[in-house]
């Protein structure tokens, strides 16, 4: 190991790293934010030890499920892996479809719905209130 990483190695206050393997925190759930269909939450962050400062999720939206609206009290990413969605904030909606992000902002009233054929798979990150 250079110095440098040996040296911040051996100083650091940090926990150590947490390594999650998402089949172990897999379960199937209504949607949150109104029960709109159903989906795979894979509640990745849960199972990090405190202390920790953000949430970390992959939900998959099955064929015809929403995340209803809700308002939001923290900057949020929705970040699609696979399918096509819509996202809705403060009224304003886009199409959303692998590869892409929806940056939501700390106060708008958001909500993301599976369009097309086939489940819509996002990771889903914003900060743990403090």
């Amino acid at each position: 190991m250079p110095l440098l990483l040996a040296a911040a190695a051996a100083t650091s206050a940090a926990p150590p790293m947490a390594v999650i393997d998402e089949k172990d925190v897999a379960r199937e759930e209504a949607t949150p934010h109104g029960k709109i269909g159903m989906s795979t939450a894979y509640r990745i962050s849960d199972a990090v030890p405190q202390p920790r400062r953000m949430e970390f999720r992959k939900r998959i939206l099955h064929v015809g499920a929403a995340i209803g609206l809700h308002p939001i009290a923290h900057d949020e990413v929705y970040y699609v892996l696979s399918g096509t969605g819509d996202v809705s904030s403060d009224g304003q909606t886009r199409n959303l479809t692998p590869g892409m992000a929806a940056y939501l902002y700390d106060g708008a009233v958001v909500g993301i719905k599976q369009t097309g054929r086939e489940p819509l798979a996002l990771i889903i990150a914003y900060p743990v209130k403090e």
